[in-house]
């Protein structure tokens, strides 16, 4: 069995296992993939162009911004990386970590390169990034609820408190 075998392998679920059911639609996932690529995209153009300077802070945050952008393609668009071996592997392994847990990972990476080099350069690529995470931060608060739910928990916590309220005034 060849390397790139195992990691088909390692890749697809096993059969009979539970999808990680993170409440996201098909769409929102989607949506979040594509930030991901075009967040990879800013970040490897922008970093590229912080490089062209003499000052180190700004050549250490461009570095940091195409490792970056080599992150996000490597976990959300492994397809961009078939040169690696280990790109589905990484990629599944990140597809398991929950939303929220890709939120602090996506922002903390955007808000690095901003913290060495305050820049435009910076800021600007690093900007749909941040968004990326932010997104994966939404979807880890999970769905909104419908107005009939919120009505019936908003009457339970008045019927609550009117009875605390009668309950006080008969212990007085």
């Amino acid at each position: 069995m060849s390397a790139q075998d195992e990691q088909f392998e390692a890749a697809a679920p096993e059969p009979g296992a539970p999808c990680a059911d993170d409440g996201m639609t098909w769409w929102y996932r989607w949506l979040c993939r594509m930030a991901g690529v075009a967040g990879g995209l800013s970040c490897a153009f922008a970093g590229l162009w912080n490089c062209v300077t003499i000052n180190p802070l700004n050549i250490a945050a461009g570095v940091w911004m195409m490792l970056n952008a080599f992150i996000l393609f490597l976990c959300e668009a492994p397809f961009c990386c078939q040169f690696i071996e280990f790109a589905n592997a990484v990629s599944a392994r990140a597809d398991k970590l929950r939303p929220w847990q890709k939120a602090a990972f996506y922002c903390g990476m955007a808000v690095f390169p901003v913290m060495l080099s305050l820049t435009l350069t910076t800021l600007f690529g690093n900007a749909i990034a941040f968004a990326t995470g932010v997104l994966y931060g939404l979807s880890a608060l999970g769905k909104k609820g419908d107005a009939i739910s919120y009505a019936r928990i908003h009457q339970q916590q008045k019927q609550m408190d009117e009875e605390k309220l009668t309950g006080a005034l008969e212990g007085q």
